[in-house]
C-alpha cells in the first residue's frame, strides 16, 4: 500500500504524520525543549546500587538519575551464571551506557551497558561478534542470503557485529556499504569522546525526528515526503546525499499557504487521538483509557444494528474494531500493557476470525508486539514496548481541577466536607465567627438545597458562619476562616 509522509516544522516542535490512502496511520511529535533520549549513549557515574532491587542509580547528567537493571548489563548476557550487581558496579565508577526507554511519569530514563547504533540498513553492535537478521524477515532462504552479502562486505579488520534491518531486504550492496562506513565513523567519533570526557557527558545524540524520517520511516512503498520548512527540506536532501540514499527524489518541499496538517486533515486527527471515544464507521465505537500501568480498549455496537442476527452484528463490529485499534495504538503511540474487551461471540469460529484479523492489522507496526488469545473472561492481552511517552501526555497534562481522575465532586459533596470541617475547627479553636470561601455553585447550594443543613450546622457549633464566594476556586476548592 503506497504511503506519503508529512513533515511539519516550527522552531518549537517537529511533528510527522505517516498517511496511507490519504488518512494518518501514526503520529510523531518531538519538541526542541525536550527531545527524546533514546538511542543516546552518555559516559555515567554511579550514584547508588541497590542489591535487594539488583539496579544502580546512574547519574548522566539528567535532572533525575537513570536506572539500570542488572540484566541490562553487557557482561551478563553471556552463558555464564549471573553475577550479582553489587559484584559489577561500585558507587562512583563511570562506565558508558545507552538509553532503551525516555523518562516516562516519575520514572527516570531506563539504561542498557549494550551499545547499538542504528543505520538506515544496519544496527551496529560494537560489544558483539555475529551478524543477526530483523525477526521481520521470516524466509529462511533470504536471511541466509543477507548474512552472506553484509560478510563479504565487511573489512578484515572490522570488529563488532551487526542485525541486519528489514529494510536491507531491498538495498544494493554499494547502499549496504555506505551504512557500514556511516557507523563505523560515528563509532569512531564517540570512542575519541570517550576518551576526552569526563563522566557524566553526553557522547552521541540520535537523529533528530526529521532526519529519523529518512532512516526508520521511509519505504519503497513511500511516494513522497512532503516538508513545509525549506530549511529542513534542504537538511533532509543534504542528509540523503551524504549517504547515498535512493529516494533523495521523494522529498519535496510544500511551499503552500494554507498549512500542510490543516490541508490533509491530520490536526483533526490530533484532536480525536486525544479524546476516549473513537466512532467506527458502522455506528459502533472504542473507548479508550489510559493509566500509567496499563490501557484499556473497551468495543461497544453503539447505534449499529446490523442485518441478519445478533451474533452477525457483533462480529462485524469486532471486525472493524480490530483494525481502529491497531490504528489507533500506532496513532496515539500507547504501549505496555494493552487490555481490548471486545464484544462477547459465543462462536469459536469467531473468535479466531477477530483475533486473526487484530494480528493483520498490527503486522505493519514497527513496535515490538505480543498479542495473547482470548482469555476466560473474554479480553485479549497484549503488550507493546513501550520506549516514549504516549502521544496524550506529550501533548496534554492532568486536570488541574480534577487531578487527572476525569470527575469533580459534586456541590453538595463539597457542600458536605465543609460541615464536616467546621464542626471540627470549632472544637479546636474558639473563634467569633467562621467565613467560608469556597466557589459560586459551592455557595449556591448552601443558600438554596442545603440552607438547612448550614442552618443547623450553626446551631450545633453555636457561632455564626458566613459565606462569601471566591470567583478563581474550582468546584473542590474551600478555605475557612476563622475570624
Amino acid at each position: 500500500m503506497s504511503e506519503e509522509i508529512l513533515v511539519n516544522v516550527t522552531p518549537q516542535e517537529t511533528r510527522v504524520a505517516l498517511m496511507q490512502q490519504g488518512v494518518a496511520q501514526e503520529l510523531h511529535v518531538e519538541r526542541a525543549a525536550s527531545r527524546g533520549l533514546v538511542g543516546n549513549l552518555f559516559l555515567g557515574v554511579v550514584s547508588r546500587v541497590l542489591p535487594g532491587m539488583q539496579s544502580a542509580f546512574i547519574d548522566v547528567g539528567l535532572d533525575r538519575t537513570a536506572f539500570l537493571h542488572v540484566g541490562d548489563i553487557w557482561t551478563q548476557r553471556g552463558g555464564e551464571q549471573p553475577r550479582p550487581i553489587e559484584k559489577i558496579l561500585h558507587d562512583g565508577d563511570s562506565l558508558l551506557v545507552q538509553v532503551v526507554k525516555d523518562p516516562i511519569g516519575t520514572k527516570g530514563a531506563r539504561l542498557s551497558t549494550q551499545v547499538s547504533i542504528a543505520g538506515r540498513f544496519l544496527v551496529y553492535l560494537p560489544q558483539e561478534s555475529h551478524i543477526g537478521v530483523s525477526q521481520r524477515i521470516e524466509d529462511e532462504a533470504e536471511r541466509t542470503l543477507l548474512r552472506e552479502r553484509l560478510a563479504a562486505l565487511l573489512p578484515a579488520d572490522h570488529q563488532g557485529g551487526y542485525i541486519v534491518r528489514t529494510m536491507a531486504e531491498t538495498a544494493t550492496d554499494a547502499e549496504l556499504a555506505a551504512d557500514l562506513d556511516y557507523l563505523r565513523r560515528v563509532w569512531g567519533g564517540i570512542q575519541e569522546r570517550v576518551r576526552a570526557s569526563s563522566a557524566p557527558a553526553l557522547l552521541y545524540q540520535d537523529l533528530d525526528l526529521s532526519l529519523r524520517v529518512l532512516r526508520d520511516f521511509v519505504s519503497a512503498s513511500t511516494e513522497r515526503v512532503l516538508v513545509d520548512s525549506r530549511e529542513t527540506f534542504q537538511r533532509l536532501r543534504q542528509f540523503a546525499g551524504e549517504f547515498n540514499l535512493p529516494f533523495a527524489d521523494t522529498v519535496q518541499h510544500y511551499p503552500g499557504e494554507r498549512p500542510l496538517f490543516e490541508l490533509n486533515g491530520v490536526e483533526g486527527e490530533i484532536e480525536r487521538a486525544l479524546g476516549r471515544r473513537v466512532a467506527l464507521k458502522s455506528g459502533g465505537y472504542l473507548i479508550i483509557d489510559q493509566t500509567e500501568a496499563l490501557t484499556t480498549v473497551d468495543v461497544n455496537t453503539g447505534g449499529f444494528v446490523g442485518g441478519r442476527s445478533f451474533d452477525d452484528t457483533i462480529f462485524k463490529t469486532n471486525l472493524e474494531a480490530a483494525q481502529a485499534i491497531a490504528r489507533q495504538l500506532r496513532l496515539r503511540n500507547l504501549g505496555g500493557i494493552i487490555i481490548l474487551d471486545f464484544i462477547d461471540m459465543d462462536s469459536e469460529a469467531h473468535r479466531h476470525a477477530v483475533l486473526a484479523e487484530l494480528r493483520k492489522a498490527l503486522a505493519p507496526d514497527r513496535t515490538r508486539m505480543t498479542v495473547n488469545g482470548f482469555t476466560s473472561l473474554g479480553l485479549v492481552e497484549m503488550t507493546r514496548k513501550r520506549t516514549r511517552e504516549s502521544l496524550a501526555h506529550v501533548l496534554c497534562e492532568p486536570c488541574p481541577t480534577c487531578g487527572g481522575r476525569g470527575e469533580l465532586k459534586t456541590a453538595r459533596t463539597v457542600c458536605y466536607d465543609i460541615l464536616r470541617e467546621l464542626v471540627r475547627e470549632s472544637r479546636q479553636f474558639d473563634a467569633a465567627e467562621f467565613r467560608v470561601l469556597a466557589s459560586q455553585k459551592v455557595i449556591d447550594t448552601f443558600l438554596d438545597e442545603e440552607a438547612q443543613s448550614l442552618a443547623m450546622t450553626e446551631e450545633f457549633i453555636g457561632k455564626p458562619v458566613r459565606l462569601q464566594v471566591e470567583s478563581l476556586y474550582n468546584q473542590e476548592q474551600y478555605d475557612i476562616v476563622l475570624v
